[in-house]
């Protein structure tokens, strides 16, 4: 139970409504609690009225009146208890998703990579469902359970407290029963959340991937996975079932050995003339009411197991701890950023790798320069440029932005400086002006400026509805040189100090490519650019070209100066010519 504690900052907010809520409870019972003795003084009177053969008399119209009026009311305070309670655990569900997606998005770009995105999905529906469940009939019950328990045994021990010791023989019982019942079910629901998690992966994976898994005839064995899985799910759900199956019949079997003790030792009475058949009939009425509270308890323990599993899962993500993030050595008086770049003996190591990615690297881009990286596939030309936004931070050495270092600006700052088209484009399900414009929260007038520049506009003007054309989820209807352009466009809109362009006209055409390099010239002047690239054309006329391989800096000059070298860039020169050749014959 110790992960519901975590709840107590959103119980907070909600403090003046929960007290409402609660003193709603306290009127609904108050008026519920006296309806028994009502029953038994009309009881009572119908006998007397039966012997005078005075079947209705006013008292008995009085009593029954007092029944339909209390119960009336009664019903309105149970009215208000769900609507005060019950509609606070919506809100709190509401900021506890948001809270959660916030979190997420906070943490670092390694945690992703580790992360099926299923799982987070699983946490962010069913967990928080099942918390949500502890909030709302987890409050409003075991409120209303304990004060209608404290108040019925009350009235109970007052009318005939033998008999009330009598009718709770069995009662301790169900405590034992419940206790055991729902460590089980915590154990179960735990497994079954888990297994949830599994399922969800995989039916996200196989939505995201349907291209390749079409391309690749695997629905079958697609379908026969997730059946196993959805086979497995359902196993652990009937066990669940099982176990939670055996509460109440186990619970209506205690609560009628108390029925039974009761009928018998009060008829006794009854026939003794010890008690009126009015008072047996009160006392009956308020044994069953004591029925839901046992019923409740038991049910309500079942939704804290569950509830308790689900808060400890999103608990462990709470918990994590951005690995990049602002801290005390962040500098909020930066407030600008010019864009010059240097490394200094910079080395990177991936979490848990057994080899560094990059080896004691050192190079200086000034402001307004363009840097070109080239190299062989996995010589660490991303991870090089992931370091400058900060998705990575370095292990080793020193990366400085206009003399300071990286890690000492905010990163809201820093990552609002920067442009970053990524090698793998990613678009959203929504129109391409609103692609197109991500980021910024005006600007409509520049989106055919950054679309002119990236070449995407003329594309656009042959769709039906130009810019406010939908694109499907990941950019689906486009291809994926039209994906890489709209990505482009992206990054010009937000006018960066600093654009990174990560290998980002790999699916454009050579005659496109030059038309985008062309006004891409125009655009970058006075901005620092980094450019990936396995095309030596595209990198050809940047200020400064490094080669990366097995992650150090083999070789850095101008195109011509590396051409007259002889090596890897050489080496890749001459090879894209000869491949040129070929084409054109």
């Amino acid at each position: 139970m110790k992960p519901l504690l975590r709840l107590l900052p959103y119980l907070a907010r909600y403090k003046k409504t929960l007290t409402l809520g609660i003193l709603t409870v306290v009127g609904s019972n108050l008026f519920s609690i006296v309806q028994p003795l009502f029953l038994g003084y009309a009881i009572d009177e119908l006998k007397a009225g039966i012997e005078s053969k005075i079947y209705v008399t006013s008292d008995l119209m009085l009593w029954a009146g007092l029944i339909v009026g209390f119960s009336l009311i009664a019903g309105f305070f149970t009215f208000l208890t769900r609507q005060t309670i019950i509609v606070v655990s919506r809100h709190i569900e509401f900021d506890l998703r948001n809270d959660l997606l916030s979190h997420v998005q906070k943490l670092s770009y390694s945690y992703f990579q580790n992360k099926p995105t299923g799982d987070l999905m699983a946490h962010a529906t069913n967990d928080i469902s099942a918390v949500r469940n502890v909030l709302g009939p987890g409050i409003m019950y075991p409120s209303d359970t304990i004060l209608t328990f404290v108040l019925v045994l009350t009235m109970m021990l007052t009318r005939d407290w033998q008999l009330t010791l009598l009718a709770l023989i069995p009662m301790p019982l169900v405590s034992i029963v419940v206790y055991r019942v729902s460590k089980i079910i915590h154990d179960r629901f735990t497994e079954r959340q888990e297994l949830f998690s599994k399922l969800t992966t995989r039916a996200q994976e196989n939505l995201s991937g349907i291209r390749v898994i079409k391309s690749y005839v695997r629905e079958a064995f697609e379908t026969d996975e997730f059946k196993k899985l959805s086979w497995e799910y359902m196993k652990k759900n009937l066990v669940l079932a099982k176990v939670q199956s055996l509460l109440w019949p186990l619970m209506f079997l205690l609560v009628g050995c108390s029925i039974i003790l009761t009928m018998y030792f009060g008829g006794l009475r009854v026939i003794d003339s010890r008690m009126s058949i009015g008072t047996l009939s009160a006392f009956m009425s308020y044994l069953l009411m004591l029925i839901w509270p046992m019923i409740a308890f038991g049910w309500v323990l079942n939704l804290l197991q569950q509830g308790a599993a689900s808060m400890g899962r999103l608990t462990a993500i709470f918990d994590t701890v951005p690995e990049i993030r602002d801290t005390e050595k962040t500098n909020h008086s930066l407030t600008d950023i010019e864009g010059s770049i240097e490394f200094r003996r910079v080395s990177f190591t991936h979490k848990y790798a057994q080899q560094a990615t990059l080896r004691d690297l050192n190079m200086k881009i000034e402001k307004g320069m363009t840097l070109a990286v080239v190299g062989y596939t996995g010589s660490g030309k991303t991870t090089l440029v992931n370091l400058v936004p900060r998705l990575y931070d370095v292990t080793e050495g020193e990366l400085l932005i206009d003399g300071h270092d990286v890690r000492s600006y905010p990163l809201a700052l820093l990552r609002s400086s920067i442009g970053y088209v990524p090698q793998e484009t990613f678009l959203f399900s929504d129109t391409i002006a609103e692609n197109i414009r991500y980021g910024l929260d005006n600007g409509d007038s520049h989106i055919r400026d950054a679309a002119e520049i990236s070449q995407i506009e003329k594309d656009v003007a042959e769709f039906p509805k130009q810019f406010e054309t939908m694109i499907g989820e990941r950019g689906i209807t486009l291809s994926g040189g039209q994906k890489q352009r709209t990505s482009i466009a992206r990054a010009i809109m937000r006018e960066p100090k600093i654009l990174i362009l990560d290998d980002a006209l790999s699916s454009v055409d050579t005659y496109t490519e030059e038309e985008i390099l062309k006004r891409l010239k125009n655009f970058m002047q006075g901005r620092t650019s980094i450019i990936i690239s396995h095309r030596i054309s595209t990198v050809k006329d940047a200020d400064l070209i490094v080669v990366l391989d097995k992650g150090e800096i083999v070789e850095r000059g101008t195109h011509d100066e590396l051409v007259l070298k002889g090596g890897i860039y050489a080496d890749l020169h001459q090879k894209q010519l000869l491949e040129r050749e070929l084409e054109e014959m």
